[in-house]
């Protein structure tokens, strides 16, 4: 805690988290009650500059939240989806599976091909119209609790702090922010929830939380290879059976076509970078051809919840709730969690106003987290339960096959004869020593379709002043040397998106090798796009992801 006196504000409800859910909540708080006090808190810049989805929305969630959205001349939903098609990738060709062998759910007619980021951004105009305060810029770094040790409100960060932890020129002292409630709506591994999880013990009896890491690049296609409508699909090529993940291709509205790759992070091989796998999809021939011609203008990534129905931790504790995807509601044979973001909020929201229209106040919402997995979030989550843990044990071609068939069976009799199948290890546990592995050679990036790290960051718009403590906290440096350099040869080098970590030799040379010696471990954490990867994947789970000041990483932009 600052040992400066902070200036304190006190609302009904302090939301933490400007994405769907967060929004969807403050919205829905205002339309319950619209004395209420309301304030949201976002560390991005403005409003959608940290979102990165896909992304396909199933509109369920709009649907209910704004039920006149449809007539609204300044919507962002422009792109109906038109086509849906799956792909099976080998090396030389594809084949593409026929519609009828996907369980209902999957069929992607009804939903839109959007900007997650400009989806948020027109919510928050609705928010702020109903008289909800949204302060973008502001980081949330700190929980604070009441003599109970009942959540009552949260801190932002200090600005101004300088490298060694001195107060700078510019030093402004973080608020606090107080609350009847706190809803926590940080997305993927946020530092707040991580903290709430395990002080609560909001995890226990649950499946460890499962995860991938998602990247995304925006083109401007050729008018000729642009087929507004069209969803596709595909998973196989380049990754090995043993490894899940997959892509999408989404065609926007003005030439524009979303791609993006999807890796597991359970995987084992620490030689192994998503963002060279993704760099090689985009070479395969069913795909290349949609970018001959045209530019890349975006780029992002991303970690996503994958545990699913029996990772999700319990929702409720003392002063607060999680929500969205702090609360791990993504489905994954979908690829969707806006929409479950956007049911979590609501459903949150109405748990909270019928708490405060009692007279009650920083007490557990335990009818909150007794009441979700009756809903429709639900049932969207029991159906796919056994997907990925499928997946995992079986690889990719089987996996999914059996996955296929338990979704049709979860669908048409509303059971499964696996039952719920358990995940077993974390992401991090998952990973296995070098020595067990050969050495992945990526191609060279061409500089046409594919691309280095750095190169595609720039894309991302991320800044981080230089001057500024490092956000990304390694516990043990000792340990980081001896057993993420020495044993499994620094894969934190190629699993990170962003180009934040090298392992360096006293040259300056790359040195993620366990043969190399005299290595120092090199943060590069103005590149952060807040993925929050390396928090999940390191083996030791040596490093911990906190939030830099507000306003610093990622700008996205129609991402």
């Amino acid at each position: 805690m600052s040992d400066t006196e902070r200036e304190s504000m006190e609302f009904d409800v302090v939301i933490v988290g400007a994405g769907p859910a967060g929004l969807a909540a403050a919205i829905r708080l205002k339309q319950l009650n619209p004395e209420l006090s309301v304030v949201v808190l976002e560390k991005g810049a403005e409003v959608g500059a940290h979102i990165l989805s896909g992304a396909v929305v199933d509109p369920i969630g709009i649907d209910r939240l704004l039920p006149g959205w449809r007539d609204e001349a300044d919507h962002p939903f422009r792109t109906a989806v038109t086509a849906d098609h799956f792909l099976i990738l080998g090396p030389a060709g594809s084949i593409r599976l026929p519609n009828f062998l996907m369980p209902p759910l999957m069929n992607n007619h009804g939903n839109y091909i959007v900007s997650l980021g400009n989806v948020c951004r027109w919510l928050a105009g609705h928010a702020e119209a109903l008289g909800v305060e949204i302060y973008p810029g502001f980081a949330a770094t700190e929980v604070l609790y009441n003599d109970e040790g009942a959540v009552i409100g949260v801190a932002t960060g200090d600005m101004g702090i300088e490298r060694d932890g001195s107060r700078g020129p510019n030093y402004a002292p973080g608020m606090e922010l107080l609350g009847k409630y706190v809803l926590i709506g940080e997305g993927v591994r946020g530092s707040l929830a991580k903290q709430l999880i395990e002080k609560f013990g909001l995890s226990d009896g649950r499946e460890p939380q499962k995860f991938g890491i998602g990247l995304k690049e925006l083109w401007q296609v050729k008018p000729e290879n642009h087929k507004p409508g069209l969803v596709q699909h595909s998973f196989g090529w380049p990754l090995g059976s043993a490894t899940g993940g997959g892509s999408f291709l989404y065609h926007l509205e003005d030439n524009q076509v979303a791609v993006g790759f999807v890796v597991h992070l359970n995987y084992k091989n620490p030689y192994l970078s998503p963002f060279e796998e993704f760099q090689r999809f985009k070479t395969h021939p069913a795909i290349r051809g949609t970018f001959e011609g045209a530019k890349r203008i975006g780029y992002g990534a991303r970690a996503i919840t994958e545990g699913g129905w029996q990772s999700v931790p319990k929702l409720s504790f003392p002063g607060g709730v999680l929500m969205g995807c702090s609360a791990g509601l993504v489905n994954v044979p979908r690829i969707k969690g806006s929409h479950n973001a956007v049911l979590s909020g609501m459903l949150a929201a109405e748990h909270v106003a019928e708490a405060i229209a009692g007279g009650r106040a920083n007490d557990e919402l335990t009818a909150y987290e007794a009441a979700w997995r009756a809903t429709d979030i639900g049932k969207d989550l029991k159906t796919v339960r056994n997907v990925k843990p499928l997946w995992s044990r079986f690889g990719t071609l089987l996996g999914i096959g059996l996955g296929g068939l338990d979704m049709w069976l979860n669908t048409l009799f509303g059971a499964s004869p696996f039952g719920t199948l358990k995940h077993g290890k974390t992401d991090a546990a998952s990973l296995e020593p070098a020595a067990r592995h050969k050495k992945i050679d990526y191609p060279k990036p061409d500089g046409v379709l594919t691309f280095d790290r750095l190169s595609s960051v720039f894309l991302s718009n991320t800044n981080h002043e230089e001057n500024e403590p490092v956000h990304l906290i390694v516990g043990d440096m000792e340990l980081q040397t001896r057993s993420e350099h020495d044993v499994f040869a620094g894969p934190s080098t190629r699993y990170c998106p962003a180009g934040v970590y090298e392992w360096v030799d006293k040259d300056g040379n790359a040195a993620a090798d366990p043969a190399a010696r005299d290595v120092r471990f090199v943060i590069n954490a103005q590149n952060c796009v807040h993925c929050k990867t390396c928090d999940i994947k390191d083996p030791n789970q040596n490093i911990n992801w906190v939030p830099p000041q507000g306003g610093e990483g990622p700008v996205y932009q129609n991402m």
